[in-house]
């Protein structure tokens, strides 16, 4: 790792922690390069946000990479996480309090199973009203949390792959492969509105982009020590 490597451009597989923000991390690390290289700037930025409450693959360009952000952001995506049903919850995962609730009695591991093909293919899937997409100027979750209301269009996204690969009781592990631009969170709420039993998003976890794997990927305090000890 050189100071001319990472100006004329590099491309990071960083494994993000739970709680951090996208942003956080890019931050954290494109200090720690300024520290290292005695540098006043260098461009860094990730390619594709993940949400505070998800863990994995982040992928971080620097320098002159940066230019190629949008390739990468229009890459295949894989996710694996847990939905659990019975319940909803305002921003569709943990980050709020569950508002309703809904029986479940009618489920079954086969009923599961065969209402994933629902949403296999080009589907139309709004965005949550938790998220970062901007409109007027404002990030839609700042809205949110203010309590204002907003009309969100539905979009086109693909998925390609929606496996259920574990049902212990209401926790239904997945495994899905999807387009720039599928919410996770979105699905799951989906997902329960589809079995009439509500569902919220409880893990997620990004895998790969594209050819890149988060077994590929550091931590970023592993990151950070490679960067020091180079």
């Amino acid at each position: 790792m050189t100071k001319e490597s990472f100006l004329e451009g590099k491309v990071l597989l960083i494994d993000k922690p739970l709680h951090w923000t996208s942003f956080q991390a890019v931050n954290k690390i494109r200090w720690h390069i300024k520290k290292r290289f005695n540098l006043k700037k260098i461009k860094v930025g990730h390619a594709g946000t993940l949400d505070p409450l998800a863990t994995g693959l982040l992928i971080i360009c620097c320098g002159k990479e940066t230019k190629n952000i949008n390739t990468y952001q229009g890459q295949i995506k894989e996710y694996t996480g847990t939905i659990t049903l019975g319940a909803t919850t305002p921003s569709y995962d943990l980050e709020t309090e569950i508002d309703s609730t809904y029986p479940t009695t009618h489920l079954s591991d086969e009923l599961i199973k065969e209402t994933t093909q629902q949403f296999i293919g080009d589907i139309q899937q709004k965005p949550p009203i938790f998220s970062a997409i901007k409109k007027d100027g404002k990030r839609l979750y700042e809205l949110a949390r203010k309590g204002e209301t907003t009309e969100i269009k539905a979009r086109t996204v693909s998925i390609t792959e929606f496996e259920i690969t574990k049902i212990n009781a209401l926790n239904i592990d997945l495994r899905v492969v999807c387009s720039k631009g599928t919410y996770i969170r979105s699905l799951a709420h989906d997902f329960g509105k589809a079995l009439d039993s509500g569902a919220h998003l409880t893990a997620l976890r990004r895998t790969k982009i594209g050819d890149f794997s988060v077994n590929n990927a550091l931590s970023i305090d592993d990151f950070i020590e490679s960067l020091i000890n180079n």
